[in-house]
Formats: structure tokens, sequence, C-alpha cells
């Protein structure tokens, strides 16, 4: 019986450190392609919240300061509530 659930908790327990490792890995992907593709913005941390947003949904980010959304189809898709682009 003790072995079946220390099994139980390292099944758990792997299970809740591969989900923070994914987490984890895609976050720094997104704030480091964020703060380069924000770093001439004039607000930068509005600029960076909202690329944030945008690559988590698409896992993606264009390359350099400005343009080159044809990267990044969903990118480019995403429209904000007025119909304007959402993602920088």
């Amino acid at each position: 019986m003790k072995f079946l659930h220390l099994l139980t908790c390292l099944l758990l327990l792997s299970f809740f450190v591969d989900l923070s490792m994914a987490a984890s890995g895609e976050g720094s992907f997104c704030n480091w392609k964020c703060k380069e593709r924000c770093a001439k913005a004039g607000v930068q941390d509005r600029c960076i919240k909202y690329c944030g947003i945008c690559c988590e949904k698409c896992h993606c980010v264009p390359s350099g300061t400005y343009g080159n959304k044809h990267e990044c189809p969903c990118y480019a898709q995403m429209k904000n509530s007025k119909r304007k682009p959402k993602c920088p």
C-alpha cells in the first residue's frame, strides 16, 4: 500500500513539474521576443503587455521592432474591441 501511495505521489509530482517547465519555457520565450519587439516603442510596458498576450495565444512574435507580421498570421489577425490590430 505504501508503494502505491509513493508511486501516485511521484506521478503527480512529475506531472506538475512538467506543467511548470512548459509554462516557464513559453513565458521566457515570449518575454525575450516581446522585449526585442518593443525595444523602440514609446510606451514599452503597454507594448510588452499586449505582445505577451498575443505571443501566448499565437506561440510566435514577428521579427524586428515593426512590421513583418506576415511571419506570424495569428499575431497579425488578432483585433481589439475597436477592430484595430491588437498586437504591436
